[in-house]
């Protein structure tokens, strides 16, 4: 897990320099316009939103609260995968070591007791 923390870390700062280049070094309005005029442009947007869209799904899947999972919506939309690497680091810290907690978030005790539910289910028939 320590290896997966560095990982993140180390795509949130990476992802945090690149914005900051953008900023300093390019024009939002003007490169963004060249942008969408390429073909490979929308090809690159496409697959970042498609990339959202799962990661958005895979924290709708895991958080419990409603407000949680709403919040992170604009976020992802704002920062993209920099929020993405702050939310994998922070559930990688709030798992404590616990894989299945890290991926299954709130569902994990659920999903463990239907899952002892149907293997008792089993070997009664």
């Amino acid at each position: 897990m320590k290896t997966a923390k560095v990982i993140a870390l180390l795509g949130f700062i990476f992802m945090s320099i690149a914005i900051l280049n953008g900023f300093i070094n390019g024009s939002f309005t003007q490169d963004g316009g060249e942008l969408l005029r390429n073909p490979w442009g929308i090809v690159s947007l496409t697959d970042l939103f498609v990339g959202f869209a799962l990661f958005l799904l895979w924290i709708f899947f895991r958080e419990e609260s409603l407000i949680i999972k709403l919040l992170w919506i604009p976020t992802m939309a704002v920062l993209g995968f920099l929020a993405a690497a702050l939310y994998i680091f922070i559930q990688l810290v709030k798992s404590d070591g616990d894989w299945l907690k890290f991926f299954l978030g709130s569902k994990k005790d659920q999903l463990i007791q239907k899952e002892i539910q149907k293997k008792n289910t089993q070997l009664k028939q």
